[in-house]
């Protein structure tokens, strides 16, 4: 990879309900696909202002973050995506979409894509040691 070459970045927060589900996001772009909340980093951002703001954007709430839990390449996106633990900052959290998203809904985890599986349970199974991975 050159010096002036650029790919991407992203950051997603692993949210769930007391149920042990997560919450995705249904997008209004792209191949309309459910995802985690978060996107990509703005230039100057950090990966954790990224995730905060995105948060913000997407759901219209603050989150917490917990910890940085993973790191997975996507080879079909040329991107680099940071997945953290989170939590709603506020108990009577209302989401509230953004124009990018179309639904919300908290899912079962054996019900996600095989790479969203993986990205969620090394979260939830986080024992210190940041996962790295490549898809």
């Amino acid at each position: 990879m050159a010096f002036e070459d650029r790919f991407r970045l992203s950051s997603h927060g692993v949210i769930t309900n007391d149920a042990g589900q997560v919450l995705l996001l249904k997008a209004n772009y792209g191949n309309c696909a459910w995802g985690l909340p978060g996107g990509a980093l703005e230039p100057g951002e950090t990966i954790h202002e990224a995730l905060l703001r995105e948060c913000q954007e997407e759901l219209g709430l603050a989150v917490n973050v917990h910890y940085l839990s993973g790191v997975y390449y996507h080879s079909a996106y040329q991107s680099q995506a940071f997945i953290f633990r989170c939590e709603f900052a506020s108990a009577d959290a209302v989401i509230r979409l953004s124009h990018e998203h179309s639904e919300f809904a908290f899912h079962d985890i054996d019900t996600l894509s095989a790479v969203q599986q993986q990205r969620v349970k090394d979260c939830l199974n986080f024992n210190g040691v940041v996962v790295s991975a490549k898809f």
